[in-house]
């Protein structure tokens, strides 16, 4: 794994010891910035799921301001940690030890409003679109903010559901990442069982 463009274009990047994390590939981390950038003018980034902090590094190899890396596991943790270090982002980069929920509970309570988040959960959870909608109530998001969600691919989200709009979807195997925009000013978009918008 690399940092594949920006500031810090071709720094190595460790991986998490273990079998306990699906680092996002190369490959689908090129597509993604592809799509929501590919170049930033500022701004703060969630990396929710943190894992290696590889999508919060790039980002901010590629001219955002700051990034809160979050994920429960230790050994997550260190190798954020190791990965900042040596793509020299430490100074504008918070790590914390929290399960995605109780983390944002904590960031509630701060003045902050993030303009792009990462959020890439284990498979077997399927709450990303219920984790945006906390986001959501607890004010947490900037107008326009971006959100890209990464899931297995055999498994769907709504296109549209509360303030969350899919702009962008694609399939890379068994890995799917959808891209949000969040609209503060519009109201909120009910979703039926079967995912279809209702108003």
């Amino acid at each position: 794994m690399r940092v594949i463009s920006g500031t810090a274009r071709g720094r190595a990047l460790k991986a998490v010891p273990g079998m306990g994390t699906r680092p996002t590939t190369d490959k689908v981390k090129e597509a993604i910035f592809s799509m929501i950038g590919p170049y930033f003018d500022g701004g703060v980034a969630l990396d929710l799921f943190a894992g290696t902090g590889g999508l919060g590094i790039e980002a901010l190899s590629r001219g955002m301001d700051k990034a809160v890396f979050i994920d429960k596991d230790f050994k997550s943790l260190e190798t954020v940690r190791q990965n900042l270090k040596a793509t020299g982002f430490e100074a504008i980069a918070e790590v914390y030890k929290n399960d995605a929920e109780r983390a944002l509970k904590a960031l509630a309570k701060r003045d902050v409003a993030f303009d792009l988040v990462f959020l890439d959960p284990p498979y077997r959870m399927k709450n990303g679109d219920a984790l945006m909608e906390q986001m959501d109530e607890m004010q947490l998001l900037a107008p326009q903010a971006t959100i890209v969600l990464e899931y297995e691919s055999s498994y769907a989200y709504p296109e549209r559901f509360g303030r969350f709009n899919q702009i962008r979807k694609a399939e890379y195997g068994e890995t799917a990442v959808s891209i949000y925009t969040y609209d503060s000013e519009t109201d909120a978009v009910q979703t039926d069982d079967q995912g279809g918008a209702t108003t």
